[in-house]
């Protein structure tokens, strides 16, 4: 991943009469980085969406591409952004090849290049033995494909696609997250979702907006580890004097799990590890396993969702 910066969007607000559906969102994204905007149903992530596209004009705020003002230049913006709405924007009447055919006229793509544009979209969305099909009778998966399609079709460096996998069965699930995960080698992506599998199977930095507003912005690592309870797993391969191992100055409780094994709360100011290993040593206690317990991306998620309603 590289430090360039491919889109600053900064105060983003956008309104509706009294209601804000988004306010005050600040976005980045680097070259190579592939970035999920997560959050709920009705969080603002479309309309945020729309506005990085020049689709929908902010409130106010600004977007800049590769250091272009979308506002004061937008055709000359939206040539780095390749978009895929939550709807695709296809025409069920149109055969794949015309269609691609056609949007690659729309991105000014030079005629002597539209032909290889066309069959690297195909080959790289899995569309080369369809492309005589008609769009209408494809399935809800191919059809999401064709959308991809026509948004690389100008080889952008920027890929912004709103909820691809919506409504698809589980098998094409995981066939657009591949191509999603293959699209990253090559372009910066954003993916908008609520599904949190989906954050941790394709992106590598996370964005959460609630109410129209950023609640984290971090790598998936860290919000896993700014949010983790301090609890570590510790098992051992024999029964244990379970009250010596909760005297220590480091543990705060101990839940017994099971197969000699227990759950460890501990303080965050003593090194629970240090204590735990000298205590075993020292009583001949050996020890099989001693980790830290991870909190989920959902348990994370409700915790900064519902912390935002509380404060609100």
């Amino acid at each position: 991943m590289s430090d360039e910066i491919l889109i600053r969007a900064e105060g983003l607000y956008r309104q509706y009469g009294n209601y804000h559906a988004v306010q005050n969102v600040n976005l980045q994204l680097k070259k190579g980085e592939v970035l999920g905007l997560l959050g709920p149903n009705g969080a603002g992530k479309s309309t945020t969406m729309q506005m990085l596209t020049g689709n929908l004009s902010p409130s106010q705020g600004e977007v800049k591409v590769k250091g272009i003002d979308l506002l004061e230049n937008p055709k000359q913006a939206k040539q780095h952004i390749g978009y895929l709405p939550e709807q695709p924007p296809i025409y069920r009447d149109m055969r794949i090849d015309e269609y691609l055919s056609y949007c690659a006229k729309l991105r000014q793509v030079p005629s002597t290049q539209q032909s290889s544009a066309i069959s690297q979209a195909k080959t790289r969305c899995g569309l080369d033995e369809v492309g005589n099909r008609l769009i209408g009778n494809l399935s809800k998966g191919y059809q999401q494909r064709v959308g991809i399609a026509q948004a690389i079709l100008h080889t952008p460096d920027i890929i912004i696609l709103d909820e691809p996998t919506v409504g698809l069965d589980p098998i094409q699930i995981q066939e657009i997250r591949s191509l999603i995960r293959e699209l990253g080698k090559d372009h910066s992506v954003i993916l908008s979702t609520h599904i949190l599998p989906e954050v941790q199977a394709v992106c590598d930095r996370v964005q959460i907006i609630n109410q129209g507003e950023t609640v984290f912005d971090d790598s998936l690592d860290n919000l896993e580890s700014r949010h983790s309870d301090p609890i570590l797993i510790a098992r051992f391969s024999s029964k244990i004097d379970e009250d010596k191992l909760a005297k220590l100055n480091s543990i705060e409780d101990i839940v017994p799990i099971g197969n000699h094994t227990y759950q460890l709360l501990h303080t965050s100011d003593i090194n629970p590890v240090t204590e735990i290993c000298q205590l075993a040593h020292s009583e001949n206690w050996e020890i099989q396993a001693l980790t830290p317990k991870a909190a989920t991306l959902e348990q994370i998620f409700m915790d900064l969702i519902h912390g935002e309603e509380q404060a609100a």
